[in-house]
């Protein structure tokens, strides 16, 4: 019998409601609840979500597969959940915990991880593998071998040594268990080589999808890549567009890129907010005149046209010293802080570390503007950085750093939350951050910035939606 009619999630739940309504008197309750997860259960198409990143790690990569497995139920799509088991995460935030879905199916593989040995070689107790690329403590000859090491024996990543027991697990898993489509989310990209080995073994079509681009991202060079690895981290990354039946990646601008190196049936999937992660936080504008940045601050993102301009203005306006302050949250390069050092700034910056989310989502949204630098690369023009979503519900003054062609930069002007500036043009800097600080100083009501445009096309939820009727398109 076939029940591909009762995949559209309105017949389902219609059916699912009719059944309650008819099953509804007490001495029912029991078998109403064992028969409503049996048609639940047979009726909903299941999707193998295979990441790296998940609770209790840390940091915005986590967000993206968290948020879809979150929100997949609600339209017609069951999450099966394969995770690394010991895998070494930089750093931990409990918080997301919270996101999980009850009673979701979770496998975990094990991992071996060449991280350990990167860690007791260079004395790094707290470091990122891929962070220490463009956001540095210090340049040590260890730092450089593994950066090398890194692009040219680890491909496509670190995690590398996870493909091949992985791809075994999950094919004798499939054999008892029944999958309607493989996603992955890159990078790591282990996981997108793991999904297209599945999909090739098992016939299970799979969706690829990509934070950022492969062998097209900015730090791609920046590994020190050979031409023989080049070939390899080529030779995968071809394979995939030729095995995914979808692909999906974080911009416009990137997903036509992917278009041109020979990606077919390529879409769009932003990374979007959470509105739940805003429903206990309550906007108090902070009594200083603070500016705040949530994420990495590499080197490659040095805002040193912003640091210029708060240092004249520090000298211009009375009081605007002892007013202002920048708040960093994350791990920051040294070049950054030798910027702020050099225009004696670091009695007004403080350098918070790695914080927990709702930590960060409260200090974005108590700020008085919020900082949105783009890295200079060749592919700038499709970077968005997560933040920026959380950056417009929060409803803050976005002064972001960059081409003014760039797709973060046409989302600023669309929806008028903003300001975009090229990195050297301190005196438009200026003067913008001059305005923001005259509405402070003047006390007059906090700076809300309600978008031209309605902006929860952007949300979780219905980001998750577009994607599930991808995966229905590839079933």
């Amino acid at each position: 019998m076939s029940f591909s009619i009762f995949q559209n999630p309105l017949i389902r739940t219609k059916l699912l409601d009719f059944l309650q309504r008819k099953l509804k008197y007490k001495k029912f309750n029991f078998i109403l609840i064992i028969f409503r997860f049996k048609i639940a259960n047979l009726l909903m198409k299941k999707v193998l979500i295979i990441t790296y990143n998940w609770p209790p790690c840390g940091g915005i990569g986590v967000l993206r597969c968290l948020k879809f497995a979150k929100y997949l139920r609600s339209f017609g799509w069951e999450p099966i959940v394969y995770i690394p088991d010991g895998a070494e995460y930089p750093y931990l935030d409990e918080s997301n915990l919270k996101d999980i879905p009850q009673n979701i199916t979770i496998i975990k593989g094990n991992i071996i991880e060449p991280f350990k040995a990167f860690k007791f070689i260079t004395g790094r107790k707290n470091s990122n593998l891929n962070n220490i690329v463009h956001v540095r403590d210090k340049q040590s000859f260890f730092d450089k071998m593994s950066i090398f090491i890194r692009g040219n024996f680890f491909i496509p990543d670190a995690r590398f040594l996870w493909i091949k027991p992985s791809v075994k697990l999950l094919t004798k898993y499939l054999i008892d268990n029944r999958v309607d489509a493989i996603f992955t989310d890159g990078p790591p990209h282990t996981n997108t080589v793991i999904g297209t080995k599945l999909s090739k073994a098992t016939g299970i079509p799979h969706l690829a999808d990509f934070q950022d681009p492969w062998t097209q991202v900015d730090y791609y060079k920046l590994f020190k890549i050979t031409p023989w690895a080049d070939r390899i981290h080529k030779k995968l990354e071809q394979k995939t567009f030729a095995q995914a039946k979808k692909i999906t990646i974080a911009s416009p601008s990137w997903a036509l890129d992917l278009e041109k190196i020979g990606a077919k049936n390529v879409n769009v999937l932003y990374y979007g907010y959470d509105e739940d992660d805003f429903e206990n936080i309550v906007s108090t504008p902070d009594k200083h005149f603070t500016f705040c940045h949530s994420g990495l601050l590499g080197f490659d993102r040095n805002p040193e046209g912003f640091f210029k301009a708060i240092a004249e203005l520090s000298h211009e306006i009375p009081n605007f010293k002892n007013d202002f302050r920048l708040k960093l949250m994350g791990q920051v390069d040294f070049e950054v802080t030798n910027k702020i050092e050099q225009y004696k700034l670091a009695d007004q910056v403080f350098l918070l570390g790695t914080v927990q989310r709702d930590v960060s989502l409260q200090e974005v949204c108590n700020a008085w503007g919020l900082l949105l630098p783009l890295n200079f690369a060749e592919n700038v023009k499709g970077r968005i950085p997560g933040k920026l979503y959380e950056y417009l519900r929060a409803k803050r003054p976005i002064v972001s750093f960059g081409p003014h062609d760039t797709d973060v930069a046409s989302i600023i002007n669309q929806y008028g939350v903003g300001e975009n500036f090229l990195y050297d043009d301190s005196d438009k800097i200026k003067a913008y951050v001059k305005h923001l600080y005259v509405e402070y100083y003047c006390k007059s009501n906090f700076i809300n910035i309600e978008a031209k445009k309605n902006i929860s096309i952007f949300s979780n939820e219905n980001q998750t939606k577009k994607l599930a009727a991808f995966l229905y398109e590839i079933v």
